[in-house]
């Protein structure tokens, strides 16, 4: 008996929350993964079903596909991006249940996902696929359109570049709790000093505001130099910054969310960081308003 649209949805939904998570992990959009999501459920609803042998592969496959078009065209537009690009977060409250992508994965970490989505679309094309999903070569191969020894090449390569970016392991939360404590404990000292004390020696700054909002315009790296930055947004914005927080969680490591203030306005903005050697290694703040559409203000 062929199957009805109410069975046929039922099936597909049981498949929603792995398609969106890889296309969030693709494009590093929430609503492009979400469009993708969608535009593949069409796709679904007007095919045959008898003719799908292996969904999972096949909505994979279409997912996957309409995510590397997406990407494709966001690799042009990024060189014209103001400043760093980071993933847009994906942010609840402490207690919340993250809902469709699960945000404790380790590979959805800021940190790691910075260094992803500084791969070429078909090397993160590759790698997720393969490395985070288990999809074959032959398959991904057909997805990019090269050969599958080119597809195995793109995957390697990905898996090289993220290897040697090292990006700092996801530490338990109770140390998390720490460091963001000693760090904004330090912040609001305005000491240069003792803000230099909790920073990690290579610690860094990325800042995505895509021209929109304030902050960083490039990298900020070294402690020294870190260390002046958070002073000078200290002097600028007052004591705001660190008083007007709410602690979340930030793609599964916490963070705090700024709602902003009227002292000329600090815009606002979502942070978070990653821990390397008990201080903060990688600090990220996120202040484009494009990529704060989906946080639970």
């Amino acid at each position: 008996m062929p199957a009805t649209n109410t069975d046929l949805a039922t099936e597909f939904d049981q498949h929603r929350s792995r398609l969106i998570g890889i296309g969030y992990r693709l494009t590093g959009r929430i609503a492009d993964a979400e469009d993708a999501v969608q535009d593949a459920w069409l796709r679904l609803a007007s095919t045959d079903r008898e003719t799908i042998r292996d969904l999972t592969g096949w909505l994979t496959t279409v997912v996957s596909r309409l995510c590397l078009d997406r990407m494709r065209s966001a690799a042009v537009r990024r060189e014209q991006y103001v400043g760093p690009w980071l993933p847009e977060p994906l942010v609840t409250s402490l207690d919340a249940d993250p809902g469709d992508i699960v945000a404790t994965q380790d590979d959805l970490r800021m940190a790691a996902m910075r260094v992803l989505h500084e791969l070429p679309p078909d090397q993160r094309l590759a790698f997720v696929l393969h490395d985070g999903f288990d999809v074959p070569f032959a398959e991904i191969a057909e997805v990019i359109g090269c050969s599958v020894a080119s597809a195995r090449q793109h995957a390697s390569r990905a898996r090289r570049a993220m290897a040697d970016a090292d990006p700092p392991e996801r530490v338990p939360l109770p140390e998390q709790h720490q460091v963001l404590e000693e760090f904004l404990t330090a912040v609001a000292s305005k000491d240069l000093e003792a803000i230099t004390r909790v920073l990690h020696p290579a610690v860094a700054v990325y800042g995505d505001s895509g021209g929109k909002a304030r902050t960083a315009r490039r990298p900020v790296v070294g402690i020294d130099k870190v260390a002046r930055f958070i002073v000078g947004l200290m002097e600028k914005y007052g004591d705001g910054l660190v008083e007007n927080i709410r602690p979340v969680m930030v793609n599964g490591d916490l963070g705090v969310m700024f709602m902003g203030n009227d002292a000329e306005t600090a815009a606002p903005r979502v942070f978070t960081m990653a821990v390397r050697d008990g201080r903060p290694a990688a600090i990220f703040d996120i202040v484009n308003p494009d990529k704060l559409t989906h946080v639970p203000w």
